[in-house]
């Protein structure tokens, strides 16, 4: 099968979104008067952020839900995306299965594959993803402000639990490891919560990389700190519902586990209503877990209020 059979057969749908779509040089899209675009893009690599052996379909979902999670974070909606993949061989039940998986989400979300580009090569995925938001309400990284609530959406640490069962360093109960599987392989993106937080949030990020690099993104953009209240994010860890989590791998998991896709956002106290207002209306569980500080700091705090030493560290690309 050659590379424009690939595309029409895996790729190529009837578009709704774009003025002109998937066959041309260039795809075209109006966004809407009174809109801002909001554009991310993001790289999956074979061996670096997934393993040989995942199912294909959940491996088409996270390649574009991991995308979609950057639109979320700045309250945007998404409306179309491009694909760029690079595979050894054209394996038509993987590419079944990888674009099922894909156009499932998309299709959830109402986003349009309008273009991309195949080559062949180590298997390497690479989206670029594009949305609208209303002129000047993006929610970015630099508004948090000293006193703001500290709160997270969903649960953390189940994906980094599965990573550390893969690599054989734990050893969990097969419904636990089944359900922390699907965390890291099949993410859910927050957009609904994401718009609901546009006039109530001053920053928001989200997870990948671990909630304490990326909440560090917010600090250093909005020149603030902040205080995380460990023993109210014990919780964020769903395994612990019904697993013993070591305390020192659940602070792993939590802190710097990644893959989560979840939200970090700050709002102020005054409008703590209006943030679970949010969640309610998203459908999305919420945990106020800390504080914005003045003091230019990240401190975990235990159940009396003392700061916890730890030598922990979010994921680096090239640490």
């Amino acid at each position: 099968m050659g590379e424009f059979d690939l595309i029409e057969r895996y790729f190529k749908r009837p578009g709704h979104q774009a003025d002109v779509g998937i066959g041309d040089d260039c795809a075209i899209w109006t966004p809407r008067a009174g809109h801002q675009l909001a554009i991310s893009t993001d790289m999956l690599v074979e061996g670096r952020h997934f393993l040989p052996t995942v199912d294909p379909a959940r491996l088409g979902h996270k390649s574009l839900a991991v995308n979609l999670s950057d639109l979320a974070a700045c309250g945007a909606t998404p409306k179309v995306f491009l694909l760029s993949l690079a595979m050894p061989r054209a394996d038509e039940a993987w590419l079944a299965g990888f674009s099922q998986g894909l156009f499932a989400l998309a299709d959830a979300h109402g986003c349009e594959l309008i273009g991309g580009d195949t080559t062949q090569g180590p298997l390497n995925i690479s989206i670029t993803v594009m949305g609208e938001v209303p002129a000047q309400q993006a929610i970015l990284r630099s508004g948090a402000k000293a006193g703001d609530d500290l709160y997270v959406s969903g649960h953390l640490g189940d994906a980094r639990l599965a990573l550390e069962a893969f690599r054989g360093q734990i050893s969990l109960p097969q419904a636990v490891w089944e359900a922390a599987r699907l965390r890291m392989e099949t993410p859910a993106p927050r957009l609904a919560l994401g718009q609901a937080l546009r006039g109530v949030a001053t920053a928001m990020a989200d997870i990948s990389d671990g909630l304490l690099g990326d909440l560090g993104h917010i600090l250093r953009a909005s020149q603030v700190g902040a205080s995380i209240d460990w023993p109210a994010s014990q919780s964020l860890l769903a395994a612990s519902a019904t697993w013993p989590c070591p305390e020192t791998l659940a602070m792993t998991c939590v802190l710097t586990g990644g893959d989560d896709y979840e939200l970090v956002f700050t709002a102020p106290a005054s409008a703590r209503l209006a943030v679970q207002a949010a969640a309610t209306a998203s459908g999305t569980r919420i945990t106020r877990m800390g504080q914005i500080t003045a003091e230019r700091q990240l401190t975990v705090l235990d159940a009396h209020g003392h700061a916890m030493a730890h030598h922990l560290r979010s994921f680096d690309h090239f640490a």
